[in-house]
């Protein structure tokens, strides 16, 4: 059976002004490779992406976003027809209270200090997986350590059925080590896989029962 399975990758830039924003070190690797395992496998695939130096897998169809909010938005309309989510992107937790109209001249004013009033994004996982039903949803929580705790309480908080916890090592690498943590007590943990190679564990995980 042909499944739909909605992916999200890269990192959402926040802006404070035209041309400065907020962002991360993720290059949205890790979600490409998933998008492409799960159309090589047969699956329908929508990718929604922040903004990569990434080519579209083959088969693919791609949602191009930049902030949380379009990608909470492009995100939402993809998994309403959807079997699948896999929520790979590393989305900013915050925001500029109010993205300037021109550009920020700060140090014009000849302060050595200066200050962003910041403002928490929507949670686009647990928005989401709010209302999932039946359909399996898998997160990412990229800890620098410690973090097992941690991975356990967003994967009950945000209502996931998997959460691929893996550290900064992954950032950009070919290769990474993940623990799948499941909602059912499991724990699986893959030792300098490819991302290709985790990609086809993820997306073989049983679905909620």
């Amino acid at each position: 059976m042909t499944r739909h399975v909605v992916v999200t990758a890269g990192p959402t830039r926040e802006h404070v002004d035209p041309v400065r924003y907020l962002s991360n070190e993720s290059t949205g690797r890790m979600g490409f490779e998933i998008a492409r395992v799960a159309a090589e496998a047969g699956d329908r695939v929508t990718l929604v992406a922040g903004p990569v130096h990434l080519a579209t897998p083959p088969g693919v169809r791609r949602i191009d976003v930049t902030s949380a909010r379009e990608m909470l938005s492009a995100t939402r309309r993809a998994f309403r027809r959807a079997d699948v989510l896999v929520m790979a992107a590393a989305v900013a937790d915050w925001r500029p209270k109010r993205k300037r109209s021109g550009k920020w001249r700060g140090k014009d004013d000849g302060y050595e200090v200066a200050s962003i009033d910041l403002v928490r994004n929507p949670d686009v996982l647990a928005t989401l997986a709010r209302r999932k039903g039946k359909r399996l949803v898998i997160g990412f929580a990229l800890e620098t350590g410690g973090g097992l705790a941690r991975a356990r309480r967003k994967l009950v908080r945000k209502n996931a059925d998997y959460i691929v916890l893996n550290d900064a090592s992954a950032l950009g690498a070919g290769r990474a080590s993940a623990t799948i943590l499941g909602r059912d007590g499991s724990r699986k943990r893959l030792s300098r896989r490819s991302k290709a190679d985790i990609a086809r564990v993820l997306l073989a995980m049983p679905p909620p029962r």
